[in-house]
């Protein structure tokens, strides 16, 4: 079973690339699961053609006004199927103003293994859609305790992404020891300046001691779409936007670690990528994150008109 954490800035798109990911996976033939890691549960909307699916908290929540514990909630009632078979779960978090949305999704999560959701649907790949760029507390778990093995970086060409996606990697090489996780990949969702995000992002992923591994091109389609609640691989499966995402998944099967102890490196030296290292940035490297100076000064070197980019 390959487990895989989507992470990025907030308001990226990571739902968009996790949900048109899962049902190309699925399209694959493969048993996947989305859950998603964000209090405001959207993450699987437009896989239940926009129905806003119970929580695993807000029932365990009824459960425990009733004097009950997570065992009496059956796996019906938290998992829900969606387009193409996939398995459809959102963590949710506290009631608002109490508790900590972050030790939410810790909760939720060991209430899926505790009821054996994994090996109950006998899962081929897991998605975990977390909230942000936010990687403290309850929402580095995916990484700290090694339930997602495998982390991609959802970013655009905009300098505010990569630096989220930085500091994102800084926590991977922190916890990559703890728990076994490691940087994958990074994908680009882009706001329509294709050449300059290809070779920006292509580079900062070489810098971090990774690859570039999928590019889904800005459309209008995708916008059209999700308003409806569907995605683009369900509602426009011949437009290039889905035909993006079915070479991203098997770029995410080829790739990715399966569930299990994965060789974790120190990782390539500074401005060495996944080649250097003979590929170990795709199968277990931890990430060697840039200095903001060395950020700055690779993005400014890319411009249109300035350095490299002119």
């Amino acid at each position: 079973m390959k487990q895989i954490a989507i992470y990025g800035k907030g308001g990226i798109g990571k739902s968009t690339v996790a949900s048109n990911l899962s049902l190309a996976l699925a399209g694959k033939g493969h048993r996947v699961m989305q859950v998603g890691c964000d209090p405001k549960r959207d993450s699987t909307r437009t896989l239940t053609g926009g129905r806003l699916i119970p929580t695993v908290l807000e029932t365990f929540r009824d459960r425990l006004r009733l004097g009950q514990d997570e065992y009496s909630i059956t796996l019906e009632e938290i998992v829900h199927r969606g387009a193409g078979g996939v398995l459809c779960v959102e963590s949710g978090g506290p009631e608002p103003g109490v508790g900590c949305a972050g030790r939410g999704v810790l909760t939720a999560i060991q209430i899926l293994r505790d009821l054996r959701a994994f090996e109950t649907y006998d899962l081929d790949v897991v998605i975990y859609d977390v909230l942000g760029d936010v990687v403290c507390g309850g929402f580095a778990q995916p990484i700290r305790a090694g339930f997602a093995r495998n982390i991609y970086l959802v970013c655009s060409g905009e300098f505010m992404s990569l630096y989220a996606a930085n500091n994102i990697a800084k926590a991977i090489a922190r916890l990559a020891q703890q728990g076994g996780s490691v940087l994958t990949g990074v994908i680009c969702n882009s706001r329509g300046k294709p050449d300059f995000e290809r070779a920006v992002l292509g580079e900062f992923a070489v810098r971090l001691g990774t690859e570039l591994v999928g590019f889904i091109p800005r459309s209008d389609d995708i916008l059209t779409v999700e308003a409806q609640g569907r995605t683009v691989m369900e509602a426009a499966p011949r437009c290039a936007a889905a035909g993006a995402f079915r070479e991203l998944a098997g770029q995410v099967l080829a790739g990715s670690v399966d569930d299990g102890p994965p060789r974790v490196d120190d990782g390539p030296p500074r401005g060495q990528g996944a080649a250097a290292a003979g590929g170990v940035g795709r199968a277990g490297a931890a990430p060697t994150p840039l200095e903001l100076e060395e950020l700055e000064a690779l993005y400014r070197g890319l411009l249109p008109g300035t350095g490299a980019g002119g």
